[in-house]
């Protein structure tokens, strides 16, 4: 006689989250965010910023295209749908999407942006906020690396 065995589905805290970022170089605490994010939501939404809207927030070209950063945040297995951002208007984001909680690294929590629009997320909407603690690792960092590296090359890519 075979039992069968009915798998209960753990019920997390959350329904839908949300987070942002540009995702330009993908590293290992991009993952950890969203991983730590999608242990405490049924469904993650992961906002990937646009190109305008990374030259508008961060003076700069992305590394990667927009179309690229999305086919990769995609294949994150984190990660249930990516949608654009095109600005830090949070609210706008909650009456769209409407999440019932949103992640951001740590980095963000003194934010005026952040401060303001996670207080009236919370009075208004219900939505909580949870502030991730990132690790050391950033793409600025991966960046300057790189460009360490290539000034001691030679100019053959494998030196790289």
């Amino acid at each position: 006689m075979h039992l069968k065995v009915k798998r209960i589905k753990r019920m997390k805290k959350y329904k839908r989250g949300f987070v942002a970022g540009f995702f330009d170089i993908l590293h290992e605490g991009h993952i950890q965010i969203l991983e730590q994010a999608k242990s405490q939501c049924e469904q993650l939404i992961v906002a990937v910023g646009t190109d305008e809207f990374m030259r508008i927030r961060k003076g700069r070209e992305s590394v990667l295209s927009y179309d690229e950063r999305v086919c990769i945040v995609s294949a994150i297995k984190y990660v249930d749908k990516v949608v654009p951002e095109i600005d830090l208007d949070k609210i706008s984001a909650y009456k769209k999407y409407k999440f019932d909680v949103m992640f951001a690294g740590d980095d963000h929590e003194n934010e005026e942006i952040y401060i303001k629009d996670t207080k009236l997320l919370k009075e208004k909407y219900g939505v909580d906020t949870i502030y991730i603690k990132r690790n050391d690792v950033s793409s600025t960092k991966i960046r300057e690396r790189v460009c360490a590296l290539k000034q001691g090359c030679d100019g053959k890519i494998d030196s790289v």
